[in-house]
């Protein structure tokens, strides 16, 4: 009796031979199906306890990987201290704005974990009609709260 494998296996290469044979026989120098990685996975069924703890524990390290990305209260603090030491004039009414020159300058300042917030695209998103070609400190506060 075959394994589960080996009727895989056989599968695989009888839908090969008759799928060469129905395209007219011709020989594909290609091979890239065999490369292409598998990208899913079934869950394992209840019987199968070290499949359920190895996928529960991956799961556990990859929160916990994005968690440690997250910014704690004390980053949130210091990020808004530096927007608002390095806020450009004039205000617009009660908001204060910063320039992307400023902008860069909070970017290097922040910390790794905010890096990925201090980039031309995002300030572009949050740039609206201002004539000094500002963004509104408050929204990018906000932004940076929402995504992160």
């Amino acid at each position: 009796k075959k394994s589960e494998q080996e009727l895989k296996d056989e599968e695989m290469e009888l839908f090969t031979k008759y799928y060469v044979e129905w395209k007219g026989g011709r020989k594909s120098g290609s091979t890239s199906y065999t490369n292409i990685p598998r990208f899913y996975y079934r869950l394992p069924a209840e019987d199968e306890v070290l499949l359920q703890k190895l996928r529960e524990e991956s799961r556990a390290v990859f929160l916990q990987r994005k968690s440690r990305e997250l910014l704690d209260n004390e980053e949130l603090q210091n990020l808004w201290f530096l927007l608002d030491k390095h806020q450009t004039s004039p205000m617009t009414g009660e908001e204060a704005m910063i320039n992307y020159e400023n902008f860069l300058k909070v970017g290097e300042k922040a910390g790794p974990k905010c890096k990925q917030f201090f980039t031309a695209k995002i300030f572009a998103k949050l740039l609206h009609n201002d004539p000094y070609g500002r963004i509104s400190i408050m929204q990018f506060f906000n932004y940076v709260m929402r995504k992160g």
